[in-house]
């Protein structure tokens, strides 16, 4: 798909998209010139649509209702809404005519939207048809707004990486395993510019990554330590990012008895900051960023963990085992470790679908958010807010540490309780993080992989991709 700009209308034949605003005025006209629509058939009302074909000027306008006072992802949610269900009326010319107050931010979501729209889950879904070749569609958009070349191609940018980060959690894991994923950072690394280093399960013992081995240790698969970095000369600050790689989680020895099927998503995390980094180098963000994406699958066979083992660690602390199905943390703890010791990073975020418990709090539409610094907090609360990303903290008071001690190691990974287990899961994390003043933790268990209008199975949402990228604009 190709969106450009256009300063005029004139003679334009096809596809006509025209977004309103629904106003309060008792009188709302939609005049054009051979016809004119009434406020009782379409008043801009969230949700709704009006088609209207022009036989005289070869034009078929669709007017999109989007509510008095529409949001960012309302925005972008009416614009995917036109490519995933109505991609039939997308031929080879379609023109986007914005009005009045539709400005950058406007555009960015409106092109996010459409292209997010194109994306299909059957990958491996045979029919007569073939899916539909989106590169043959041309999309013009005309806006008064002085920087909409800026955001079109931003908007572009921002769905390609949150499309990207769909297929690596999307695909099945006999397909997206740890060397797929340590292969993609490579080739993303080389085509958008930034270094990748991988740590085989040979490099990684002498790194002493006792915690993640540990985990992969069951499966004949390798696992891959994947080390990102971009740089900037622009750079005022040092951000590191850690993303839960897990390609696929049976539990280990204490295995799933429910919810099995859907386990290829515990890599959400991973490719959360996967697509972040694509997209952080495509935007040449003036920032430095470090990231670790521990990955590992948790299988279960002779050589697997075991509950009650006691492990270490890549900062040489130690580590019951209670719960081999605890496992994201135990990566987690050397992805935060060696992150924090060998590249002191300013700030320090990581990702991962950790919990049941976040679920059981926040259900599907929020993430939960652990941090002590205030300051970082808000900012990700704030820039969560404006794209439709939300995230809410819970405590990380130190009565919740006491929960996770152990009377043999310096830790253990889980406290067998049916309570609190997103926030003792915080403060594991913490243990490792050496009390980094500038550390916040986002459980993603309910927003990475759910259901939506879009699919009829639960799929991924790329929830974390925009959201890092607002973070560091705003730093």
């Amino acid at each position: 798909m190709k969106i450009t700009t256009v300063k005029s209308s004139e003679n334009f034949k096809g596809l006509v998209i025209i977004p309103f605003f629904e106003k309060e005025e008792s009188e709302q006209a939609f005049s054009f010139e051979s016809f004119r629509i009434s406020k009782n058939l379409f008043s801009g009302k969230k949700d709704s649509q009006f088609i209207v074909e022009d036989k005289d000027s070869d034009q078929v306008f669709l007017m999109v209702g989007l509510g008095k006072e529409p949001n960012y992802k309302t925005i972008k949610t009416a614009f995917r809404r036109l490519t995933a269900k109505q991609e039939h009326l997308f031929e080879k010319k379609v023109l986007v005519r914005l009005n009045e107050g539709m400005g950058s931010d406007f555009i960015e979501a409106a092109v996010s939207g459409l292209l997010l729209g194109t994306y299909r889950l059957g990958h491996y879904k045979q029919t007569e048809k073939g899916p539909k070749n989106w590169s043959k569609v041309n999309i013009s958009v005309l806006s008064e707004d002085k920087e909409s070349k800026k955001a079109i191609e931003k908007g572009q940018k921002i769905a390609e990486a949150q499309i990207e980060t769909f297929n690596l959690v999307d695909l099945p894991p006999n397909k997206v395993t740890p060397k797929y994923l340590a292969d993609w950072a490579e080739d993303a690394g080389k085509k958008f510019g930034f270094d990748v280093k991988v740590l085989d399960r040979k490099k990684a013992e002498k790194e002493n990554l006792k915690a993640f081995l540990a985990v992969g240790q069951g499966s004949h698969r390798e696992p891959q330590f994947i080390i990102m970095k971009y740089k900037s000369k622009a750079a005022k600050q040092h951000i590191g990012l850690v993303g839960k790689g897990v390609t696929f989680d049976t539990g280990g020895l204490n295995i799933k008895t429910q919810g099995m099927v859907q386990m290829k998503c515990d890599m959400g995390g991973a490719a959360t900051v996967l697509g972040a980094m694509q997209l952080i180098a495509d935007l040449k963000l003036a920032v430095n960023v470090t990231a670790i994406v521990p990955c590992v699958e948790n299988a279960i066979d002779s050589h697997s963990f075991l509950p009650s083992d006691v492990i270490g660690s890549y900062s040489g602390k130690t580590i019951e085992v209670i719960d081999t199905d605890a496992e994201g943390r135990l990566i987690l703890a050397d992805g935060l470790s060696y992150l924090i010791q060998n590249f002191k990073p300013d700030t320090v975020i990581d990702f991962a679908t950790l919990t049941g418990s976040a679920v059981g709090t926040f259900g599907y539409e929020c993430a939960a958010l652990f941090s002590k610094n205030e300051a970082l907090l808000k900012n990700l609360q704030q820039c969560g807010e404006s794209i439709g990303e939300r995230l809410w903290p819970l405590p990380m008071w130190d009565e919740y540490k006491t929960e996770m001690d152990s009377e043999i190691a310096d830790i253990k990974n889980f406290h067998g309780k049916p309570i609190a287990g997103a926030i003792t899961a915080a403060k594991f994390l913490e243990y490792f993080t050496d009390s980094h003043t500038s550390w916040a933790h986002i459980d993603i268990a309910g927003t990475a992989f759910g259901d939506s209008e879009f699919a009829k199975t639960k799929h991924a949402t790329a929830y974390g991709v925009h959201l890092l990228i607002k973070l560091l604009e705003n730093l």
